[in-house]
């Protein structure tokens, strides 16, 4: 069977030397069975202080599928920002997000595949997760912030798992902030509000396979608080979203009883 669409792999990785090379593996098949040939697995290193870098333009050498893109140090949320518009850019028809510390399957990917024509996203459920309570803890209660922020409810909103129609991201990815460090959190709260398609499939997540995190709770707690900041701000230009669905279900409802 042809092949047609154009798979994007986004994988940001910062300081993951120990784990980039086992990265690269897994994730470079998934590329080549279910991408066409314009499909790249694009991982972008986020200015990282060890061999990194030069350890995925050596696996880039005989992956041709494979592009390695480096960058000034902006954090986890800007990278993954700066790869979706880097897919978006290079003509992807699906864009596919991952973290490079090994917590995610390969093999769990299938199904994703499968489904993209169906939905919007689909998305990663971290179920049994096996990352620490304090991490289980944080994606509760950012899950009652979103739902008091926002009004809604997403079942699980930062899960690095989620496979994107390009044309969706590229209309969703405007009310994300520059350099946000919690971009994949406000796409999913902008695909809920906006009721589009989104399907979310339960997703194995291991403790990180070697390295070390680059955030720990004290960051997490600096960046939970400078969220709450941006929230609002964010907030003000999603409430266009609910007067536009007013105002088109207003339209609506006119024209039937015009009808």
């Amino acid at each position: 069977m042809k092949k047609t669409d154009t798979l994007y792999i986004i994988i940001p990785a910062y300081n993951e030397s120990e784990n980039i090379r086992q990265v690269v593996d897994d994730w470079y098949p998934v590329v080549e069975k279910f991408g066409n040939k314009k499909s790249r697995l694009v991982i972008v290193d986020d200015g990282s202080k060890d061999d990194t870098y030069k350890i995925l333009k050596e696996c880039a050498k005989t992956r041709p599928l494979m592009e390695p893109v480096t960058k000034k140090n902006a954090g986890h949320g800007a990278t993954v920002l700066y790869g979706y518009k880097y897919a978006l850019k290079n003509g992807a028809d699906y864009v596919f997000q991952t973290d490079s510390d090994g917590q995610t399957l390969p093999s769990e990917f299938t199904q994703f595949w499968k489904d993209r024509k169906k939905y919007d996203m689909v998305i990663g459920h971290r179920k049994g997760r096996e990352d620490g309570l304090s991490r289980v803890i944080v994606t509760k209660t950012l899950r009652r912030v979103i739902k008091i922020k926002f009004g809604v409810w997403v079942v699980d909103a930062n899960t690095p798992f989620r496979l994107m129609s390009a044309t969706s991201l590229a209309e969703n990815i405007t009310y994300v902030p520059k350099d946000f460090n919690l971009s994949n959190v406000i796409l999913s709260v902008v695909y809920t509000k906006k009721g589009q398609k989104v399907k979310y499939i339960p997703v194995t997540f291991r403790p990180r396979q070697g390295g070390t995190n680059s955030i720990n709770l004290k960051k997490i707690f600096g960046i939970g608080k400078q969220a709450l900041r941006d929230f609002k701000v964010i907030n003000t230009s999603l409430k266009e979203i609910d007067s536009k669905e007013a105002g088109a279900a207003a339209t609506k409802k006119k024209g039937l009883k015009r009808a």
